[in-house]
């Protein structure tokens, strides 16, 4: 199982009732993939922390989340929910199961 966790800094004059809408909208696309398990999306809270909105979830495998990142609805999310309210974006993936070798993920 592949974890990928996608961290994002907001643009200059995104909000607080801003960010509650990209969690929303965010949890209502991503959760029509059906590669992807256990979507979460939230808000940072430690103040000094430079990633204040996160993404994340399970894929089966490094295949899937290749495909994932191809998906419509993963573009759509960039296009609707990323771009124009953050500056930087940073993705993780992470082989969840012990002892697997990362090759064979």
């Amino acid at each position: 199982m592949v974890h990928l966790i996608a961290l994002y800094r907001l643009a200059d004059g995104v909000g607080d009732e801003k960010l509650d809408d990209m969690l929303r909208v965010s949890r209502s696309l991503l959760f029509r993939v059906q590669e992807v398990h256990n979507v979460r999306t939230g808000r940072n809270i430690e103040g000094d922390n430079p990633w204040p909105f996160f993404v994340s979830m399970d894929l089966e495998s490094m295949d899937k989340a290749q495909m994932f990142l191809n998906d419509p609805v993963w573009v759509k999310f960039n296009q609707d929910v990323v771009r124009g309210n953050t500056t930087t974006s940073e993705i993780l993936l992470f082989e969840t199961d012990p002892g697997k070798d990362v090759r064979y993920s």
